[in-house]
């Protein structure tokens, strides 16, 4: 129900979805009318009365929406009834019930957003936090790092990805205080073997592929995604007004095409949607809330590459291994909780 598009878009990806897979079955949660007309023998549709608005706060959406569809789907993880929920609604909201109602993991204070972002290399770098947690300390940045090495390992078959800590330089004297004893932190969990840590990493670096996975709060995170997106869409918009120039702009942007088309085809954000929230007790995936069908499309196949190669066990055992590093002296282990609604 959630995104600019709602059902127009969702049920088309996921009709496309099912028949590209023929192992999964989706359970389709949303108001009764807004999905009466979807059929499919692997498909259940779930009535939920309530949706969560774009515009909601997280509070309207937590205390007084109980039966919203984003709810629905996330207790169905719950219950065990699916190995992952997908929305493209409210991202906030979504990360408060899911922390609500699934709980983080032991070990893990915050969940974070992990996002992939396209390399030169043809792959993407894999970047956390994009927004869940603005005010970071230095040991919620390494246990994003223990996050996205699970991540990763799952999802590009690497047993050891490599981690960077984005920062204003590679020098591991420059940056807050925070970051350089977030780098201290990580340096000692590499020397230990518990992360592939490579150091420092600046912006560019992400996009070098330097490292297979750069950390940073959710602040930093989530300007660096909107400035990434906006790529695909500015070479997109020269390449539309190029065409609509004199006959010589056409000629020039004719000639353009191929390697700005293909170079726009490589950064468009709609091939790497899906982030994916790091740190529950159950798996769930968040898509662009501008999604069009091929990028609602995206989301799914990760949440299901994720459910089938056991992302969760993986992620547990990769946070016992590290587990005496994540929390600071003095302080639970244990993963806190939303306020119940």
């Amino acid at each position: 129900m959630g995104g600019d598009h709602g059902p127009r878009v969702t049920l088309a990806a996921c009709r496309h979805f099912l028949d590209r897979f023929q192992d999964v079955r989706l359970v389709l949660v949303g108001k009764a009318e807004d999905l009466a007309g979807f059929r499919h023998e692997r498909a259940e549709i779930l009535a939920a009365t309530e949706v969560v608005e774009m515009d909601d706060p997280v509070e309207v959406a937590l205390r007084k929406k109980k039966d919203s569809s984003m709810r629905v789907a996330i207790q169905q993880v719950k219950d065990g009834r699916a190995g992952a929920a997908v929305s493209a609604g409210n991202t906030g909201a979504l990360m408060a019930i899911a922390r609500y109602l699934l709980k983080t993991l032991e070990g893990i204070d915050r969940p974070a957003i992990a996002y992939p972002m396209p390399n030169v290399w043809g792959g993407a770098t894999t970047v956390l936090d994009l927004g869940a947690n603005v005010d970071c300390t230095e040991h919620h940045l390494l246990q994003f790092a223990v996050l996205g090495s699970a991540l990763d390992s799952v999802l590009k078959s690497k047993e050891h990805p490599t981690v960077g800590l984005l920062n204003i330089g590679s020098e591991s004297i420059k940056g807050s205080e925070v970051i350089k004893r977030a780098g201290d932190l990580l340096r000692v969990a590499g020397q230990a073997g518990d992360l592939n840590f490579v150091g420092n990493v600046e912006g560019n670096d992400i996009f070098k592929g330097t490292s297979d996975i750069v950390v940073c709060d959710g602040f930093v995170g989530n300007v660096l995604l909107k400035a990434s997106e906006g790529v695909a869409t500015m070479i997109g918009g020269f390449l539309k007004e190029a065409f609509s120039k004199s006959i010589f702009t056409k000629m020039a942007a004719l000639a353009a095409y191929p390697v700005l088309s293909a170079f726009k085809n490589r950064v468009d954000h709609r091939r790497y949607n899906g982030a994916a929230l790091l740190g529950l007790r159950g798996l769930v995936f968040k898509s662009h809330g501008s999604a069009d069908a091929f990028a609602f499309e995206q989301a799914l196949n990760r949440a299901y590459d994720a459910a089938r190669n056991n992302l969760l066990d993986r992620v547990q055992v990769r946070i016992a291994r590290a587990a005496p590093l994540l929390v600071p002296a003095g302080e639970s282990a244990t993963g806190t909780a939303a306020t119940p609604p």
